[in-house]
């Protein structure tokens, strides 16, 4: 079986290259033409004809990102590659699941369709914002679970009176699947929003009172919810209060919300490269775990060890 070729998006360079070392393998060699009106041209620089090609990109706005994947897998398929699988650690666009009000698009329907037209054979992704999601793709979806990465770090802090907690309804089940591994309580926070990102009311259902509570959700963006949710948790007696998110968008004054919070740690993985550093996030790599699911997907072997929820 002819090694795979592994090839990196930009934006996503440097968690790619753990990977690709973590997988045995160099990045491939790619090439970018830029013309002054901000059009790009990405070129192989080595042939993928009949080879499995691995192409590693998270779709975080803006569109460049997505548009570099689209291009990427076009150009791979184009180059009569054999099979051709988009590794995306984030699935961008993805919080655009349904139509929650009239004369909206779908637009996480539309990205899988983009995908699967520019020349994607398979998908690879972690965490999504909405498991249903995988449904939208005709092809192959590998959904990885960022769990497999934190829980061993949840578990080596030693946390006495652990509570598990999910910052909004919709994670509910996020948080009583760590809750069960864990052997923990669950609460859950019920958030009312006037508009996307201002959250107009928060309320806690569940007990704190001297608890070290965690909070989980896939996403963290203007980290408005989390900041939130931890202060009033501190208010209501807990000792601590930690957060694990997939992918750290961190928009807006996201890192002076953290910064400014009760939060005592935001833990989160390199789905997304950091904008900047800060003492009160840590960073877990997702590399091994990609890597792993590679190689297992490009032996034809089970991945289904991978899944720890």
């Amino acid at each position: 079986m002819p090694d795979p070729k592994i090839f990196a998006c930009t934006q996503t360079s440097e968690l790619a290259g753990k990977i690709a070392r973590a997988f045995g393998a160099e990045l491939g060699k790619v090439s970018f033409s830029r013309y002054s009106d901000g059009e790009f041209q990405p070129s192989f620089e080595e042939s993928v004809r009949g080879s499995r090609v691995f192409i590693i990109g998270s779709t975080n706005p803006g569109p460049e990102n997505l548009m570099e994947m689209l291009l990427m897998l076009d150009a791979a398929k184009r180059a009569s590659a054999r099979h051709i699988t988009a590794v995306m650690p984030y699935f961008g666009w993805a919080r655009q699941d349904r139509k929650d009000k009239p004369r909206v698009p779908i637009g996480a329907k539309l990205v899988a369709k983009l995908l699967e037209a520019a020349g994607a054979t398979r998908i690879i992704t972690m965490d999504l914002h909405a498991d249903q999601i995988q449904g939208f793709f005709e092809k192959p979806v590998d959904h990885l679970f960022a769990s497999t990465i934190f829980l061993p770090y949840l578990e080596s802090l030693k946390l006495d009176n652990l509570t598990i907690a999910s910052p909004d309804m919709g994670g509910s089940k996020r948080a009583y699947a760590y809750s069960k591994f864990l052997a923990s309580d669950v609460v859950i926070c019920y958030k009312q929003r006037k508009k996307a990102n201002v959250i107009d009311h928060m309320e806690l259902i569940g007990d704190v009172t001297n608890k070290n509570v965690v909070l989980v959700d896939d996403m963290v963006d203007t980290a408005g919810t989390l900041t939130k949710a931890a202060d009033l948790m501190i208010e209501r007696g807990a000792l601590s209060v930690r957060a694990i998110t997939t992918h750290a968008l961190l928009s807006g004054n996201a890192y002076e919300r953290i910064e400014n919070s009760k939060l005592t740690e935001l833990i989160v993985t390199d789905s997304i490269p950091l904008k900047q550093e800060s003492p009160k996030i840590k960073v877990l790599s997702c590399a091994d775990l990609f890597a792993d699911v590679m190689h297992r997907v490009h032996h034809n072997t089970s991945i289904s060890s991978k899944f720890l929820m």
